[in-house]
């Protein structure tokens, strides 16, 4: 690593470069092209950042492309860029959609070094001869196994195709979707691969939770979830048509949370976005979009409100927490047929069941010592139901509910009536007590005067 950037990497608390950061920097440096695949949270931004941004020139024309497939994703490379960019003076700036279009080509017109943005917008400013490439030496493909497929791959295929011929190309990614004789062929360039998703040791402690509940009963555990203290959680669903319905259920029960979908305008997300990292919202209720490379530091916890319906969305998902050698839990909810599905999808994760305790999530349940007594908390709440997993000893929870404390009913014995002196006691006359037959006596009266 060059000195300078030595400095401003161990000025940043670095210590070491993890894996894939070792593992390509030459590489990238020697302008060869390149797959990269390490697990998530690993480092694998900075790992074509900084090599990319000590051979860039200052000064010049428009020299690295980096292609993601969100939005946020785009805005949070474009940081990282900027901030690392800083060292040796590279500009970088962001051409996603839903932003405004005039304001992105303004922005080209100084010229910026590092362009970071969707394929969708970055073609359409090619077409218009807005973003010229003729000088481009790199364009990394970010989260590469969502881009190269389907309609993104031709886009991606047409931007190399409007770059110079001997463009470098880096694809990184956590999950394989193509080989390196796959690209190849594809791009027309001799492609290496560096797999370290082996080696890697910067993800922390993961638990894998399961918690079995009822479809109908997943929103008033997740607002169970989000009343606990220091808890926060990115929440997946499947459709947005369920995120809206639970978005406004929590609204309607005054719980913190936000919403980050496909279908918002980019300020929307923007600030979503950015309540949720200040921790002012604790639940961010979101779909497969935020589901990849999104970096968000100590991150508790994530929620699978919907079970993922592929492992390699599974990997993603859970990916966003336990980053950079933090721990953190996976909270899977759904019923029996749900969970046992999800043990086949991913039959490598071992899965615990989770358990409220004294308003914390863990995955060890209480066992209380003969001589230990019960506290008056453990003997008012129910904390877990616990039932035989189908196919193995292990156990999952059920909806854990607070226990109704039913008071026994005493019967307490009628008072004696008192004896009177002087005979039966005076009956109280209640003047207020309306007599039916006084008042068809009045009305017969009015009738036949």
């Amino acid at each position: 690593m060059d000195r300078v950037f030595e400095q401003f990497f161990q000025k940043q608390g670095f210590k070491a470069q993890t894996a894939i950061q070792k593992a390509v920097y030459e590489p990238l440096k020697e302008d060869r092209s390149l797959i990269g695949l390490a697990p998530t949270g690993s480092g694998k931004t900075l790992a074509f950042a900084v090599p990319l941004l000590e051979k860039t020139v200052p000064g010049g024309s428009t020299q690295i492309l980096i292609l993601s497939p969100s939005q946020e994703l785009a805005v949070q490379t474009t940081d990282v860029f900027r901030q690392w960019g800083d060292v040796n003076n590279i500009k970088a700036t962001s051409l996603t959609g839903g932003a405004n279009m005039q304001r992105q080509i303004e922005r080209l017109k100084k010229h910026p070094e590092v362009v970071v943005g969707t394929p969708g917008r970055m073609l359409s400013l090619i077409h218009e001869s807005r973003l010229k490439l003729k000088d481009i030496q790199t364009i990394v493909v970010d989260e590469a196994d969502e881009l190269l497929n389907g309609e993104t791959l031709d886009e991606v295929c047409e931007i190399v195709m409007s770059a110079p011929v001997d463009v470098q190309l880096a694809f990184f990614s956590a999950t394989q979707a193509n080989t390196a004789e796959k690209l190849s062929e594809i791009f027309g360039v001799d492609v290496e691969q560096f797999d370290v998703r082996q080696t890697d040791d910067t993800q922390g402690e993961v638990i894998h939770g399961l918690v079995r509940v009822a479809s109908n009963k997943k929103v008033t555990y997740l607002r169970r979830l989000a009343k606990l203290k220091h808890f926060q959680a990115l929440v997946f669903f499947n459709h947005v048509s369920t995120l809206e319905h639970v978005a406004a259920e929590l609204k309607h029960q005054h719980i913190s949370s936000v919403k980050l979908a496909g279908h918002q305008v980019q300020t929307e997300r923007a600030t979503a976005m950015r309540l949720f990292r200040k921790g002012d919202a604790k639940l961010l209720l979101t779909t497969e979009m935020a589901a990849r490379g999104l970096d968000i530091p100590d991150l508790p916890a994530v929620v699978n409100f919907d079970l993922p319906q592929d492992a390699t969305a599974y990997t993603h998902r859970t990916g966003r927490t336990g980053r950079m050698g933090n721990e953190g839990m996976i909270v899977n909810m759904g019923d029996d047929h749900d969970l046992r599905d999800l043990r086949k999808l991913v039959p490598s994760v071992t899965f615990k069941p989770l358990f409220l305790l004294h308003g914390k999530l863990t995955d060890q349940r209480e066992v209380l010592t003969d001589d230990e007594p019960e506290s008056s908390e453990a003997k008012a709440t129910e904390a877990v139901i616990t039932k035989p997993s189908v196919n193995s000893n292990e156990t999952v929870t059920l909806y854990p509910m607070p226990k109704k404390v039913v008071k026994k009913r005493t019967t307490k014995p009628k008072p004696a009536k008192p004896a009177f002196v002087g005979g039966k006691p005076k009956k109280k006359i209640n003047h207020k007590k309306h007599s039916k037959k006084k008042g068809m006596r009045h009305r017969n009266i009015e009738r036949f005067e």
